[in-house]
Formats: C-alpha cells, structure tokens, sequence
C-alpha cells in the first residue's frame, strides 16, 4: 500500500487556533493576534498564556496587517515535498505593527528589491502540493508603489 507524502506545509488547527486559521479563511482574509489583558502586550504565535507575563487573560485581536521586513533569505533548494515545487522563494521574518515577529514567506517582490525595514502588507495564499490547495495562510508583499 502507498501512501501520500506527509504535507509538512499543512497547519494543523485545534479548537483553540480555530479562531486565527477561519479569519485568515474569510473574504478578505484577518490576520489574528493574542493580546494579554493583564500586561497589554500583543503575542504571535498563538498561544492559550501571554509570553511575557504567564498570565492568561489573552484574547484573539485584529492585526492592522502591517509590517516590515526583518530578515529573509531566498530559498533555491528544499527537496523536502511539497517545497521543491515553490523554488525559489523567499523565506523572511517580518515585525508586525503590533510588535511581534513572525516566520512568513514574502511574494510579488524581487527578492534583489527586498531591503531590511521596508513596508509590507499582510495578504492570503493556499499553497498547493499535489494539485491539492492548503489551507489560507498569513504571507506578506511589498506596500503598494514598492516592488
């Protein structure tokens, strides 16, 4: 018997991330946030305690969608599936508006235009593997009049 290849791209939602993976679902897709009540500090990844003070008084916000660009490197070889597919990209780690970073993957940019501390705006992409689309995820591209 085969079986498909494990889909290392695939997030798999609980019932406590369901909230984040249906708002970046919707048209137009949300970004999600965790905000702590208790210290104010906004946290991602999503987590059920604030990271910066334990308590547990979070709760999911809006992002503005927001960035800029804080590292990256441009992938040209992963031979792991279903990323051989998408080379090259660009891999990158982007400051939110609201303060925390977040691993992400930059599109509709030269990666030779890509410079630390440039805008970025949050969009939605399905990536497919096997003619097959996952599901939307969080990926960010220049702010308009920059490419």
């Amino acid at each position: 018997m085969t079986t498909a290849p494990h889909r290392t791209d695939l997030p798999e939602p609980d019932a406590f991330t369901q909230p984040y993976w249906d708002a970046a679902a919707a048209s137009p897709g949300q970004l999600l946030l965790r905000r702590c009540a208790a210290c104010g500090r906004a946290h991602h990844y999503p987590r059920e305690f604030c990271p910066h003070c334990w308590s547990e008084d979070v709760r999911w916000e809006p992002a503005t969608g927001r960035a800029t660009l804080y590292t990256w490197s441009v992938v040209h070889a992963n031979d792991l599936p279903p990323f051989r597919e998408r080379v090259p990209y660009v891999a990158a780690v982007v400051e939110l508006a609201e303060g925390p970073r977040m691993m992400t993957t930059l599109v509709d940019c030269e990666p030779k235009r890509l410079q630390v501390g440039m805008p970025l705006l949050v969009a939605f992409a399905a990536f497919a593997a096997d003619g097959q689309p996952g599901p939307k995820v969080p990926v960010f591209r220049p702010e308009v009049g920059v490419s």
